[in-house]
């Protein structure tokens, strides 16, 4: 693969946020974790997604600091772990991540779900703390449902600048788009390929047969299309690269209504406790 052409891509940003970034849930391997995260900085991405719960901040941390990449151009975000998200834990597990990270502030920190020790005023007291501290330049959240967010505006003085979802061509979260988008906030996906079912959907084969790219592409150019920022997770090059690709990718309307179409359902990430089952 050519990866000098794929460096020459252009990101698209979307209130500075760019709409392509790397995922690194479950990339635990110490050296693996770093090295994905340098190769994807170096062949053109500029935005790094993790958690306290990934257990990974010091390795997105030292790949970031490897990388031939200024730290000021790479738009960093974790998420704060539902067991810290308590007024103090939050400001203190904060300050631990960036320790691990090795940074002095993150462009984005999340509630990483409305669950477990999250309470509305006091989680996001702390987040406004943090943001007025200048630790944080912005404030996030996941997993919420439309009344999480409602609520979520009402509590804050800073603004809500992103809900990150499972989002993808089987689970196209029509509602929450709609609704971030009337309140100004960006939609992240996780798990945007749904963890690798969009490969055996025949309206994705399809049209990724007609651009003679993977079914990945077409998944991720499909999220863009709707104004949705990605961050698919990828460990070896070639994913990170066959990601970045498709970046390259334009749908055309006909196809945009054949991927709009698919009469299939799926959620991938779906535990008992997650807030839909309560809508």
């Amino acid at each position: 693969m050519d990866t000098a052409n794929i460096s020459s891509v252009d990101c698209p940003v979307s209130n500075g946020l760019p709409m392509l970034g790397l995922g690194t849930w479950q990339n635990t391997d110490p050296d693996q974790c770093a090295d994905s995260v340098t190769t994807a900085l170096e062949m053109g991405y500029r935005h790094i997604d993790t958690a306290q719960g990934y257990d990974n901040e010091a390795y997105v941390g030292d790949g970031i600091e490897q990388a031939a990449v200024d730290r000021e151009d790479v738009f960093l975000a974790t998420k704060v772990a539902t067991s810290n998200l308590a007024y103090d834990d939050v400001l203190e597990t904060t300050e631990e991540s960036l320790d691990k990270l090795g940074v002095d502030r993150v462009d984005l920190l999340y509630v990483h779900w409305p669950i477990r020790t999250y309470d509305a005023e006091e989680t996001l007291a702390a987040f406004d703390a943090l943001y007025d501290d200048g630790k944080i330049d912005r404030v996030g959240v996941s997993n919420f449902e439309p009344r999480h967010i409602a609520e979520a505006i009402a509590i804050l003085d800073a603004p809500v600048f992103a809900n990150q979802v499972e989002c993808h061509p089987l689970l196209p979260q029509t509602e929450l788009r709609e609704v971030c988008g009337d309140h100004d906030i960006e939609l992240v996906a996780y798990s945007p390929l749904a963890r690798g079912e969009v490969f055996d959907v025949p309206e994705v084969q399809q049209v990724a047969a007609a651009h003679g790219v993977s079914e990945a592409q077409i998944s991720l150019a499909w999220l863009r299309e709707k104004g949705v920022t990605a961050i698919p997770k990828a460990t070896g090059g070639d994913h990170v690269a066959d990601n970045w690709s498709s970046l390259a990718v334009d749908l055309t309307d006909e196809e945009l209504e054949l991927l709009d179409g698919i009469d299939r359902t799926h959620r991938e990430v779906d535990p008992d406790i997650g807030p839909w089952h309560d809508s």
